[in-house]
């Protein structure tokens, strides 16, 4: 079932965390892997763990994809060196805590400029691609921050709210060519990005009890949800953001 055999499969923000379970996923299904993020030697070495485990080719390529520039040579190191490309999973983001009225201009523009910019960045030079063949599935990494608010992460919010709209007016642009684009809005995920809130015990299990499943989220959980969307079983869903969060925002 969603089998990815033959498909073609970049992920960006690739290294750890939910990105890297993505990327296992994918390979897990039969996709050739190109695992991206900001730091070349860690890029190489999840992809040679991805390689080896799941006996799939997968390479490593640093991108900022905040920038143009880098951004467009991914795309192209990645089609000169596969032919193609399938899937794009747009993972990449950062997130820091400061109340509203100490938020500078600076850190507004750094989250924005990784968060929202480049997931269009990224969507829009895979989609060139993409239209080559009139075949491709994009999914971007929104958050639960995007729909309920999260207190002092004004940014943050605002950019993964943004993910959001964009998956549905690229969804409305790009189904002429057969490119699906839809979201996911992880809950609270097990992720070197959550660590601090798991490790205030007080604060953790008073988030868990918000949750009615009770638990916290794992990288897999994340990356089930990112499979289907990437699967030809997925091709009549579009525009969609698929909230994966145990129940949290439900209530």
């Amino acid at each position: 079932m969603f089998d990815l055999n033959d498909k073609v499969a970049v992920v960006t923000g690739a290294r750890r965390g939910i990105g890297k379970g993505i990327a296992e996923k994918l390979a897990e299904a039969g996709a050739k892997i190109v695992i991206s993020d900001i730091d070349q030697e860690e890029c190489d070495s999840a992809a040679a763990e991805i390689a080896e485990r799941f006996s799939r080719e997968a390479i490593g390529i640093k991108c900022d994809v905040s920038s143009k520039e880098e951004v467009d040579s991914l795309i192209q190191k990645t089609v000169e060196r596969f032919g193609k490309l399938d899937i794009l999973v747009n993972n990449a983001g950062i997130f820091f805590q400061k109340p509203l009225m100490d938020y500078t201009e600076e850190d507004w523009d750094k989250v924005l400029q990784v968060n929202l910019k480049g997931v269009y960045l990224c969507s829009q030079a895979a989609a060139r691609e993409m239209i080559k063949n009139s075949y491709g599935k994009i999914v971007s990494v929104s958050s639960i921050a995007g729909i309920i608010g999260y207190p002092d992460a004004a940014a943050y919010c605002a950019s993964k709210a943004g993910i959001i709209n964009l998956t549905r007016e690229m969804a409305i642009e790009l189904a002429k060519h057969k490119i699906n684009v839809n979201s996911v809005a992880p809950g609270l995920i097990e992720t070197p990005m959550t660590q601090h809130i798991i490790e205030d015990q007080e604060q953790f299990q008073k988030t868990l009890a918000g949750i009615p499943w009770n638990r916290q989220g794992h990288p897999s959980d994340i990356a089930n949800a990112v499979h289907y969307l990437v699967s030809d079983e997925a091709d009549y869903v579009t525009g969609q953001t698929i909230v994966v969060d145990g129940g949290w925002t439900i209530q």
